[in-house]
Parts: C-alpha cells; sequence; structure tokens
C-alpha cells in the first residue's frame, strides 16, 4: 500500500532548469499514480506554465507574494497527499528519490521530517572555480543541518501534511532561512528529523563572484528577517564593524589545509574568495543594522 504524495516546487524564472527536474520526477522509480507535482510560479516574468505542458504529473499553481516560502506555502495549502516532499527548481532528484525519502519518513519513530542528500554538480567538472569549490564546502550541508541545527534545507526534504497543521506553515515574508524556522520548530514539538543518504538530488554550484554575492545578501537578509521575528539581534553594530577585520587565520587553514585543492593557485583563488564571502556578509549585516531593507 503506497502513500500519496505531493512534490512542491517553487519557481521565479527558471524554466528551463525546471524542464531537467520534472523530467528527472517523471523518472522516478515511485508508482506513477501515486504522486503529484505542484509547481508554484512565484511571479515570474517567464510564461512557466508552457514549461509543464509536456508532464504528466505536474500542474501549475501562482503564489503572486514575492518569496520561496510563501510559494511553498501556496503548494501545501493545494496538495492532496499526506505526505509532501520538496525540492527546487534547479535539482535533479536520483530516480528512486521520492521511494528512499518516503521508506525513511515512514520507518522513524515519530518523524517530522527527512532530510536527503544534496550532491552539488559543476559548470565544467574538469576545471573547478574557486567559487565552486567554496560553495561546496560550505552550503546545503544537510547531515549537518539536521544533527547540529535541526532543521532540513527544502531543496530536498520531505513531511507529513499534517505537521505543517501542528506545527504551522513557513514564515512568508522569509526570503531565506524559512526552511531553518519552521525545522526548528518540529524539533521543539519533540519530533525526530532524520538524514537520509540515498534520497540524493543533484543541485548545481554557482560558480561566480555576482552568483556567490547575491546568496550571501539573500542567506544574510533571511537570518536578519528571523532575529526581527524572535525579537532578537544579530550584535550590536560596534561588534559587526570589529568583524571587518580580515579572518587571515580561518581562511588560510580552510583554503590550504582543509580543501581538497592540490593546485597552489586554486588554493590562492579560494582564499580570497573566503575573504569575499566574509566582508560581503558582514557589510550586508551592517546595511541592515542601519535601516536598510533586507534583499529577496
Amino acid at each position: 500500500m503506497y502513500s500519496f504524495v505531493s512534490v512542491i516546487i517553487p519557481v521565479f524564472n527558471d524554466s528551463e532548469r525546471l524542464k531537467f527536474c520534472l523530467n528527472a520526477l517523471e523518472r522516478q522509480t515511485y508508482p506513477k499514480d501515486q504522486y503529484e507535482v505542484l509547481v508554484v510560479d512565484n511571479g515570474s516574468t517567464e510564461n512557466v506554465r508552457s514549461a509543464i505542458n509536456h508532464f504528466q504529473h505536474a500542474s501549475t499553481f501562482y503564489e503572486s507574494r514575492r518569496g520561496s516560502y510563501a510559494a511553498r506555502n501556496k503548494g501545501i495549502a493545494a496538495a492532496r497527499g499526506e505526505i509532501l516532499a520538496f525540492t527546487d527548481a534547479d535539482c535533479i532528484p536520483a530516480e528512486n528519490w521520492l521511494q528512499a525519502g518516503i521508506n525513511r519518513l515512514l520507518s522513524a519513530p515519530n518523524c517530522g521530517l527527512v532530510a536527503g542528500r544534496i550532491k552539488f554538480f559543476f559548470k565544467n567538472p574538469g576545471r573547478l572555480t574557486a567559487v565552486e569549490v567554496f560553495d561546496q564546502m560550505n552550503n546545503l550541508q544537510q547531515q549537518k543541518y539536521v544533527e547540529e541545527h535541526h532543521y532540513g534545507a527544502t531543496a530536498n526534504l520531505f513531511t507529513f501534511k499534517k505537521i505543517f497543521e501542528d506545527v504551522g506553515y513557513f514564515i512568508p515574508q522569509l526570503k531565506s532561512g524559512g526552511d531553518a524556522e519552521w525545522g526548528s520548530q518540529v524539533f521543539a514539538k519533540g519530533y525526530s528529523l532524520i538524514y537520509a543518504d540515498d534520497s540524493w538530488v543533484a543541485h548545481p554550484t554557482r560558480h561566480s563572484l555576482s552568483q556567490l554575492a547575491k546568496k550571501i545578501i539573500r542567506q544574510t537578509g533571511g537570518s536578519y528577517d528571523r532575529s526581527q521575528l524572535n525579537r532578537t539581534r544579530l550584535g550590536q553594530l560596534l561588534r559587526r564593524l570589529y568583524e571587518l577585520k580580515p579572518p587571515l587565520r580561518s581562511a588560510f587553514r580552510k583554503a590550504f589545509l582543509e580543501s581538497a585543492l592540490k593546485n597552489n593557485t586554486q588554493r590562492i583563488q579560494l582564499f580570497f574568495v573566503i575573504l569575499f564571502a566574509h566582508y560581503v556578509k558582514r557589510i550586508e549585516e551592517i546595511r541592515l543594522l542601519l535601516g536598510g531593507q533586507s534583499k529577496g
């Protein structure tokens, strides 16, 4: 007896990569009549609906309120499944993604969520950029998120619809970190959180400084917004100004001692990418503390 599953995918102007995601979802080993795919267009200027016309399991919904968590909430409300699976338009799920994730969800006692592995793939696997190495080292570390921070990234997440009914939906105004906020509520309610290495999706790395900066700014804004919702602060402005000093020792350790890079030129490039990421984050924090608006 199989449980009916609703796969929820928010999308904003990413139709081409969405097609690869939907194609992978058409090839799932899970019974074809036991899942649906809900694509939630989050105000795209592209014609997202035309991108899914050839995928029998997919249907389109529209959420005008900007933000991926608002879009996911739209999908949750429309979902027919008792089990919900989340991924992103730029992810490519493995053929057994649904089967493996659902097996883990149903087999764990009192399970609140299952977070599956996120494998990175690269623009040119034979010639990685320092930004790609940095992204792989620092982002979407699902096992760490589950075991140390008690949440799972929505790029690869399984749960029951009843969990949302118990702890509430995602906070829609958050542009980043809504999965961490929601996961912490699931954990606080006493549910178990599971990491599933065998239920994976492939995710592209960011390969340019501009892409990396955009992600850091979005994440920093999400963290700031979460702190405001929880009536706490990221820290005093003077502390952030103090933290503008370059983290030379930690950057050297990560680039030259902890990375798998063997080429010194790439190590040096990674060293400067780490410094770049540090300053983008600190400057954005200071801008927000001085009254700036978070960027989606």
